[in-house]
C-alpha cells in the first residue's frame, strides 16, 4: 500500500458519520476537526481498498492461506510474502532436509504445494521441524521461520526457537465442550501470567493454570481473565512484550491444544478470556522473529531509523503496507477463531500513534494532534477495532493508558479509535503518591477525589490500585509497602504497622473498585496481598525462580492473616456482582471533609463512607443521604472476618432523617471508626 497524504480540502471530503456526538462530549476537539477527519479518511480509504481488492473478511483470514497449511485433500499449501526474495525453498525433517522450491506468484508472494502421501494423508509429519531458505536479491542465502508459524519450540531457556509443523491427528485435538459466556456489562478482571502461577520454582503450564488457578478466579468473583505473555516471545523476562512469533501460543506452557482447553474451561465457568497483544513493535530477533525476514530492514516494518524503537530495542511496524495490515489483523482473528478468546488488550500504543514515542505521556489533549502523530497508526487502530466489532460484536478491546488522549474508546463512526475500554493508571498513581510521599495525617481528600475528576468523560475506564507494572522487580508492591515484614501469622501479636497496612490495603482497593471506572483489574496474587514482587528468571539473576511464582498457600493457610485480604477481595467482587456499581453512573460525592479525613459518595444506590483518619473515630458522624430510609452495613473493612476490630455491629441499622445536609435532602448519624470504610444499602 502506498503512503497516503491528505491536504486540507481532501480532509473535509471525508464525512465522519457521527462526529457531532463526539463534539457534544468533547467540545474542545472541534478545533482539531481537520485532524480527526484525516484519520477517519485514511481509515475509510484503506477499508474501501481492501474491500475492493479481496474483501475484508478474506483479507483478515490470512492465517488460512499463509504459512504452511494442511488442506482437506491431504496436500499442504505453503505461502509467504518475501518481497526481497530471488528464490524461496522449503526444507524439513519430512524430506530429509532437501530443499523444495516455491514459485513466485506476484507482489512479493511465493507459493508451494506439497502433494499428499499415496494413502491420502499429509506427507509432512505432525511436529516435524521446518525451515524456509531464501535467496535474496542481493545474493544472500538465509534461513528463516515462517511469520505464520503456528508452533515453535525453544531448545534452551531464552534461546532461539525451532519451527514445528502443528497438525495433530483428530484423536489428539481438543474438542470444545462449552459455549462462550455472555458478554459482561462490566469487567472484574484477573490479570495473570501463566508462567508464574505455580508455587514451585519453575515455569508453570496451561494445564496447571486450568486445574488450579481458574477455580480460584471463579470463586473470587472475577468475570474476566486477562492473560499476559501467551503470544510467543523468545526472551522470557520481557513479559511477552518482545514478540517473535505472532501466531504461536507460547510452547513454554504447553501445546496449543492445552491452551484451547484452558479457554474452554474458563468459558464453562462463565469467565471471559482476553489476551495481551503487541501491534506497535516486535522483537529484533532475526533467526526466529520477524526482523530482517527477507534480508532487509523493511518487509513488515518501517525502513530506516523510524523502523526502530531504540528505547525498547524493538522493531516498529509500517501500517502503510498492505501485508503488514493483513498479518496483524489476521493474528487477532486467528486467536478468536482457533482458540476462542473473547478480547484483547493492546500494548505499545505510543509507538503506534507517535513518530517519536519518547514524547508520550503529556496530559494535554492537544498533544495528540498535529505532525507528531502517525496518522497511519491511528487509522490502523480504527480499522482493527471496526473489523473486530463488525465480525465479533461481543468481543472486547482494551487500550493501554495513553494519558490525556481523548476519544480512545469512542466509536469509529464518531472519529474515535473504537476501543471498548481504556486501562487507566490514575487511581494507582494517586495511591502511590499518598503511600510514598505523605504521612497519613497529611492526606488530602481532594487529591483522592481527583480520581473521579479524571474519569468524568465518556470514555469507559478500567481502574486498579496496582497491576503487573507495580509488581515488577525494582518496584514496591502495595503489600510490601504497607505491610512490609510485619508478622502475618495469627500466633504473633498484631502490630500497629500491620493493623495500618491491612486497613489501608482493603480501603484503597474498595475505594478504587467503587469510586471511578467501569471495570476493576487485579494482578495475580494481589487479591490476598502477595508479599513479593515478580522477578522473572534471567542471566542477571542467575535464572532464579524464587520471585517468579505465586504463593497461594498463604491465602489458604487459616493460620496466616493473608486469608483476611483474600476474603475481603471476594466479598467486594460478590457485592459488586449483586449491586452492579461498575455499570452504574459515576459516583456522586456528597461529602468531603479535609479535617475529618472523611469522604462520602453514592453509587448504584449504595452509600460508601471512608474515614482515612489514622486515629480519630466518630461516634455520631453526620453524613448526607440522597434517598430517605433505613440502612444496613453491606461491607465493613473493619469487620473481624476481614482482619479488623468489628467496631460496628454487623446487624446495626442506621435511620435517615428528612433534614437537609451538604446539598442532600436527608442526613443520617453513623458510627465511623478510624481508618475504615463502610458500604451501606437500604434495608428491605
Amino acid at each position: 500500500m502506498e503512503n497516503t497524504s491528505f491536504n486540507n480540502q481532501e480532509m473535509q471530503q471525508w464525512g465522519v458519520p457521527s462526529i457531532e456526538n463526539l463534539f457534544r462530549d468533547y467540545p474542545q476537539l472541534r478545533m482539531h476537526e481537520a485532524d480527526i477527519r484525516a484519520r477517519y479518511g485514511m481509515f475509510e480509504k484503506t477499508k474501501m481498498a481492501i474491500e475492493r481488492e479481496e474483501g475484508l473478511n478474506r483479507f483478515t483470514h490470512g492465517y488460512k492461506d499463509f504459512g504452511v497449511v494442511m488442506m482437506e485433500d491431504g496436500r499442504v499449501r505453503c505461502m509467504e510474502w518475501i518481497p526481497n526474495a530471488r528464490a524461496v525453498y522449503l526444507k524439513g525433517e519430512f524430506n530429509n532436509w532437501n530443499i523444495i522450491p516455491y514459485r513466485e506468484v506476484g507482489f512479493g508472494k511465493w507459493e508451494l504445494f506439497i502433494p499428499a502421501s499415496r494413502d491420502g494423508s499429509c506427507s509432512v509429519r505432525h511436529c516435524s521441524e521446518l525451515k524456509i531458505v531464501i535467496e535474496t536479491k542481493d545474493n544472500q542465502t538465509i534461513e528463516r521461520i515462517s511469520p505464520w508459524a503456528k508452533y515453535v519450540v525453544q531448545c534452551d531457556h531464552n534461546q532461539g526457537f525451532k519451527w514445528k509443523f502443528w497438525n495433530p491427528p483428530s484423536s489428539q485435538r481438543f474438542q470444545i465442550t462449552h459455549t462462550r459466556p455472555r458478554k459482561p456489562d462490566r469487567l472484574r478482571i484477573y490479570e495473570a501470567h501463566i508462567g508464574i502461577a505455580s508455587e514451585r520454582c519453575e515455569i508453570s503450564t496451561y494445564r496447571y493454570f486450568t486445574s488450579n488457578i481458574l477455580p480460584r478466579i471463579r470463586d473470587q468473583g472475577y468475570n474476566s481473565l486477562l492473560l499476559m505473555a501467551v503470544v510467543e516471545h523468545s526472551y522470557y523476562p520481557s513479559w511477552g512484550y518482545q514478540v517473535t512469533n505472532y501466531f504461536s501460543a507460547s510452547s513454554r506452557y504447553g501445546t496449543p491444544e492445552e491452551f484451547k482447553e484452558l479457554v474452554d474451561t474458563a468459558h464453562g465457568m462463565g469467565i471471559y478470556v482476553m489476551l495481551d497483544v503487541m501491534h506497535g513493535e516486535a522483537s529484533k530477533n532475526v533467526l526466529d522473529g520477524l526482523n530482517m525476514f527477507d534480508g532487509t530492514d523493511a518487509c513488515y516494518f518501517d525502513d530506516g531509523p523510524q523502523g526502530f524503537n531504540n528505547q525498547h530495542d524493538t522493531r516498529v511496524f509500517d501500517y502503510k503496507k498492505w501485508e503488514t495490515l493483513r498479518f496483524l489483523m489476521s493474528q487477532l482473528r486467528y486467536y478468536v477463531n482457533e482458540f476462542r478468546v473473547d478480547g484483547f488488550r493492546f500494548n505499545g500504543l505510543s509507538t503506534m500513534i507517535f513518530h517519536e514515542p519518547s514524547k508520550y505521556g503529556c496530559r494535554d489533549y492537544q498533544h495528540y494532534f498535529g505532525r507528531q502523530m502517525r496518522t497511519e497508526g491511528l487509522a490502523y487502530l480504527m480499522l482493527m477495532n471496526d473489523m473486530l466489532h463488525n465480525f465479533y460484536p461481543n468481543l472486547i478491546t482494551i487500550a493501554e493508558d495513553v494519558q490525556g488522549m481523548s476519544a480512545l474508546s469512542r466509536p469509529v463512526r464518531e472519529g474515535g479509535l473504537g476501543f471498548d475500554y481504556i486501562l487507566c493508571k490514575d487511581a494507582a498513581n494517586v495511591w502511590a503518591k499518598l503511600f510514598n510521599e505523605m504521612r497519613d495525617e497529611e492526606w488530602n481528600m481532594h487529591f483522592i477525589r481527583q480520581m473521579l475528576k479524571e474519569n468524568q468523560n465518556a470514555d469507559k475506564k478500567i481502574v486498579f490500585t496496582e497491576n503487573h507494572e507495580q509488581n515488577e522487580v525494582g518496584r514496591m508492591t502495595l503489600s510490601r509497602k504497607l505491610i512490609g515484614d510485619s508478622p502475618m501469622s495469627e500466633s504473633q501479636q498484631m502490630t500497629p504497622q500491620l493493623d495500618r497496612g491491612l486497613s489501608l490495603y482493603k480501603m484503597s482497593r474498595l475505594f478504587t473498585h467503587a469510586f471511578a471506572g467501569q471495570g476493576f483489574l487485579n494482578f495475580i496474587g494481589n487479591e490476598f496481598g502477595h508479599p513479593d514482587w515478580v522477578e522473572l528468571p534471567s542471566p542477571s539473576n542467575n535464572d532464579n525462580y524464587q520471585f517468579a511464582r505465586r504463593q497461594f498457600h498463604l491465602a489458604d493457610n487459616q493460620q496466616m492473616r493473608y486469608k483476611y485480604l483474600n476474603r475481603f477481595d471476594r466479598a467486594v467482587n460478590k457485592t459488586e456482582e449483586r449491586f452492579g456499581w461498575l455499570k452504574s453512573n459515576q459516583a456522586v460525592v456528597t461529602r468531603t471533609h479535609e479535617g475529618d479525613k472523611v469522604m462520602v459518595f453514592e453509587r448504584a444506590g449504595l452509600i460508601f463512607i471512608f474515614n482515612f483518619h489514622p486515629t480519630k473515630s466518630y461516634p455520631d458522624y453526620k453524613i448526607p443521604v440522597r434517598q430517605c430510609g433505613s440502612y444496613k452495613i453491606l461491607l465493613d473493612t473493619d469487620d473481624n472476618c476481614f482482619g479488623g476490630h468489628s467496631r460496628n455491629q454487623a446487624n446495626v441499622e442506621f435511620h435517615s432523617k428528612n433534614e437537609h445536609f451538604e446539598n442532600s435532602p436527608n442526613s443520617m448519624m453513623i458510627y465511623l471508626p478510624s481508618r475504615s470504610g463502610l458500604v451501606l444499602a437500604q434495608s428491605n
